[in-house]
C-alpha cells in the first residue's frame, strides 16, 4: 500500500547496528517500502529527519544519550511524523513505550525476547503492516491537539466500590487510543459504573497501560483477569495476547471473561467481541463509545448494542487520530451521535 503510487519512505532509529541491519534488510523486502536512512541515536536521526522528511519513523525505545520518547516529543512539535516504537519487553521499555504512545507515537512492535531466527520474520511482517497503516495517519492534527489532562484527581478518594454495577460502560479504541484514554478516564469520578475497555496493543503492554492510567485516574484502573467482577469505580482493560474479553452476566453481577479465539477484524482482543457480548448480556443497561482507530473493528458490535437498546456513540473525526473505526460505526448507523473526545465523559455521565 504505497502512498500515491510511491514507496513509503522510512527512517530507522536504533542504537544497535545489528538491529538496524536486520530491520533495513527486512523492510527492503517489501516492494511498498523504501528505507531512506538509518541512525544510531536521536542526534543523527534529527539531521536525517530534517533533510529527508521520511513518511514514517521506526524508533527504538531505549537508547543512550536520549531515550526514544524524549526524542519523539521534540520532533513531533516541529516535524510531526508517524512513528512506530520498536520496544523491548523490559519494565522500563514498556513504561517508556506507553508514554511515547501518549505523546503521539502511532503504534508499537516488540523485539523478540528469544528465538530470534524463528520470531524475526513475524516481527518484520508485523512492522511492514504497521508502517503501511502509520503512513496514512495525519499526525499534524494529533500534535496540535495535545493538551493537559483536566481532572481534579486530588478531590477524589480513589477506591473501588464493593457493589455490582447497574450499568456497564464499554470503550473500544486503537490507534491514538492510548492518549485518548489518558485524557478522558481521569475525568470520571469513582462513583462511575464499571468500565470495560479494549485498546489494541501487543501482549505485555496492556498491564503497563493500566498501571499508568491508574496513576492518573480517580477510578481504579487494572488489567482484567478472567472472572473479574465489573464494579462501580473500576476500569478493566482487556489484556493483549491470546484472548478476547467478553462480558457475562451472573445473576445480578457482570463479570469479565477472557476467552481464547481467532483474530476478529485482525485483532485479539477485538472490540467487536467485547461489544457483541455487551449487547447480549447487558442490553439497554449499556453505554458504548467507539473511539479513534484504524479499520472497522467494533462497528458491528456497536450496532448490536444499539439494537439491544444500549446508548451508542462514536468519536468525531476532528478529535480522532484515525477516523477509521468511528467512521465505520457511523456509516453502519450504529451510533446515536458523533461526539468530540472532550465530550465523551459528560455525555456518558448524562446517560447514567
Amino acid at each position: 500500500m504505497a502512498i500515491n503510487n510511491k514507496k513509503i519512505r522510512v527512517l530507522i532509529v536504533d542504537d544497535s547496528a545489528l538491529v538496524r541491519d536486520i530491520l533495513k534488510k527486512g523492510l527492503a523486502s517489501d516492494p511498498d517500502i523504501e528505507v531512506i536512512g538509518t541512525a544510531s541515536d536521536p542526534y543523527h536521526a534529527r539531521d536525517i529527519l530534517v533533510t529527508e522528511r521520511p513518511d514514517v519513523i521506526t524508533l527504538d525505545v531505549e537508547m543512550p544519550r536520549m531515550d526514544g520518547v524524549s526524542f519523539l516529543k521534540k520532533y513531533m512539535q516541529v516535524i510531526p511524523t508517524p512513528t512506530i516504537m520498536v520496544s523491548s519487553l523490559t519494565e522500563r521499555g514498556k513504561l517508556i513505550t506507553i508514554e511515547a504512545l501518549e505523546s503521539g507515537a502511532v503504534d508499537v512492535v516488540t523485539k523478540p525476547k528469544s528465538g530470534i531466527s524463528d520470531n524475526l520474520p513475524r516481527m518484520i511482517d508485523e512492522l511492514c503492516k504497521k508502517i503501511k497503516s502509520a503512513a496514512l495517519v495525519d499526525v499534524t492534527r494529533q500534535s496540535k491537539k495535545i493538551s493537559p489532562i483536566q481532572a481534579p484527581i486530588s478531590t477524589y478518594q480513589k477506591q473501588a466500590l464493593d457493589e455490582t454495577t447497574d450499568q456497564v460502560i464499554a470503550l473500544g479504541t486503537s490507534t491514538g487510543g492510548t492518549e485518548a484514554l489518558a485524557r478522558i478516564l481521569p475525568i470520571f469520578p469513582p462513583t462511575t459504573p464499571g468500565i470495560v475497555v479494549v485498546q489494541h496493543m501487543p501482549a505485555d503492554f496492556t498491564l503497563s497501560l493500566a498501571k499508568r492510567l491508574n496513576t492518573l485516574s480517580a477510578m481504579e484502573v487494572r488489567e482484567a483477569k478472567d472472572g473479574d467482577r465489573i464494579l462501580s469505580g473500576v476500569v478493566l482493560i482487556a489484556p493483549g495476547g491470546d484472548n478476547h474479553m467478553e462480558v457475562e452476566r451472573y445473576g445480578g453481577q457482570y463479570r469479565a471473561r477472557l476467552i481464547p479465539g481467532d483474530l476478529i477484524s485482525n485483532h485479539r482482543p477485538s472490540v467487536d467481541a467485547l461489544f457483541h457480548s455487551v449487547g447480549r448480556q447487558v442490553g439497554n443497561n449499556s453505554i458504548a463509545v467507539l473511539m479513534t482507530g484504524m479499520g472497522k473493528d467494533g462497528a458491528e458490535g456497536l450496532l448490536a448494542i444499539k439494537n439491544a437498546g444500549g446508548k451508542t456513540f462514536v468519536q468525531d473525526e476532528k478529535t480522532s487520530v484515525v477516523f477509521g473505526m468511528p467512521k465505520a460505526g457511523w456509516d453502519l448507523g450504529a451510533a446515536k451521535a458523533m461526539i468530540p473526545l472532550s465530550d465523551i465523559p459528560k455525555t456518558i455521565a448524562s446517560m447514567i
